[in-house]
């Protein structure tokens, strides 16, 4: 139906998103309204190193998707995208053609979401909110985000209801089935199946850090994915403080599911 109009109108948002870049723009047509297929195929290069929080030059998805509004070159494609500051309200607005109304909004975006920081720390404390704390599959974003902050060999400690349980649970499958990263990455090369890059991105993290949870998940399923279960953040935070010294360094990102550390 959308490829058969004449001009279509978008509405959407634009914040960071953890292996697009940003929300918005593109991402309305494609995935948006693509098909199972093309977006299974699309996400597939969420695997890609280059695929980061507010990368979009190099970026394999994002130019893949691109690629794909070429199929509407002979429609009319007007946007309105909006940036929301973190009461919700509107911050930013920008209209036209889809790329050129994209682009503004993330020069506005940066200023909302980016949070400079001078270096990294050994222990970050990264928290899912409402909505995005719905369960493991949504939260994952915030970890994303807070490893940014994070050095090597430091704890990364998700604090998020996960209400839901886990989501999808593709990429839990994968995870609990595979003894180490390494096997993770092997069985996705041998076939990729939409979700597994999920799994992807916490196997990496598990490559140089530890991961600490504080959730409604049952202890043992977290366990089984490498991160460890705590009831408490006092708990969780007590534990990485007593492995990383007490002069240990600490962020919180109170909002980690948007929040994304830069270093300056």
């Amino acid at each position: 139906l959308v490829m058969e109009a004449n001009s279509i109108i978008i509405i959407s948002s634009v914040e960071p998103h953890y292996f697009a870049g940003y929300t918005g723009g593109r991402k309305s047509l494609f995935p948006g309204v693509a098909s199972y297929r093309s977006i299974e195929q699309n996400h597939r290069h969420a695997m890609d190193n280059r695929a980061n929080s507010l990368a979009l030059e190099g970026n394999p998805v994002h130019e893949d998707m691109l690629d794909a509004l070429n199929s509407f070159n002979n429609t009319n494609v007007f946007a309105l995208m909006t940036v929301l500051d973190k009461h919700h309200q509107l911050y930013a607005a920008t209209v036209g053609h889809i790329n050129d109304s994209f682009f503004a909004a993330v020069e506005r975006a940066k200023e909302v979401f980016v949070a400079k920081i001078e270096e990294k720390v050994d222990i970050v404390v990264t928290a899912a909110r409402f909505p995005m704390d719905i369960d493991l599959y949504q939260s994952q974003k915030a970890l994303e985000h807070g490893k940014l902050a994070l050095k090597v060999g430091g704890i990364l400690i998700l604090v998020a209801s996960c209400r839901a349980g886990t989501g999808d649970d593709t990429f839990i499958r994968l995870l609990s089935s595979c003894s180490t990263p390494a096997e993770v990455f092997q069985r996705i090369r041998e076939g990729y199946i939409l979700g597994y890059h999920k799994a992807a991105k916490l196997a990496e993290i598990n490559l140089w850090a530890e991961m600490y949870g504080v959730t409604d998940i049952p202890d043992e399923t977290l366990n089984s994915i490498n991160i460890k279960p705590f009831h408490s953040l006092q708990d969780a935070l007590d534990e990485a403080l007593k492995k990383k010294g007490k002069n240990a360094k600490v962020l919180f990102l109170l909002d980690g599911s948007l929040t994304v550390p830069k270093l300056n």
